[in-house]
């Protein structure tokens, strides 16, 4: 026999015998479903989530008093009133899970610019739950210098997010 038809034939085995260890390895579960549903359940009771209990929310909870806690790590009110309200500067990074809302640099004028950082801090609707930072940069000669911002407009940022968290809030649990 020539050697080609050894390897072939020895390269063919092996082939074999590989699929076939590897498709009984699957075997082991038996699912007792019958619809796509029950198969679910019976994957999550068996094995959980990664995501948690109830896995990746994107839209609420089933009842108005959870509604604001969804699978995003922080409050869905406080999160989407943030998006909301500095919607009008540039967004340069948005991170969900762990509550942090950047923009780029507002510049409303030639000599000067803004930029903002949202902290989301609780799952709960609470103005301790929120934290907001405020650069301001001012151009003299052709330098971009920081320059501070006052306290009152901070806290005038905070208070905007806010409230419209309670108009979001108030809108879900109406409906």
């Amino acid at each position: 026999m020539p050697m080609r038809a050894v390897f072939l034939r020895s390269g063919l085995s092996f082939i074999a015998a590989s699929s076939l260890v590897l498709l009984a390895g699957c075997g082991g579960i038996k699912a007792k479903a019958t619809d796509n549903d029950d198969l679910l359940d019976y994957r999550t009771k068996r094995s959980g989530s990664i995501l948690g209990d109830e896995g990746f929310i994107i839209g609420g909870k089933k009842n108005a008093a959870d509604a604001g806690n969804t699978g995003i790590g922080v409050n869905a009110f406080l999160w989407r009133s943030s998006l909301d309200t500095l919607a009008f500067m540039p967004l340069a990074s948005a991170d969900p899970f762990g509550g942090v809302i950047i923009t780029d640099w507002y510049q409303p004028s030639v000599s000067e610019r803004f930029k903002a950082t949202a902290y989301i801090l609780t799952r709960q609707l609470r103005a301790d739950g929120l934290k907001v930072s405020i650069h301001r940069q001012v151009l003299q000669g052709n330098q971009w210098v920081d320059s501070p911002v006052s306290p009152a407009t901070v806290t005038e940022m905070e208070n905007k997010i806010l409230a419209r968290a309670r108009e979001l809030r108030t809108e879900i649990s109406g409906s």
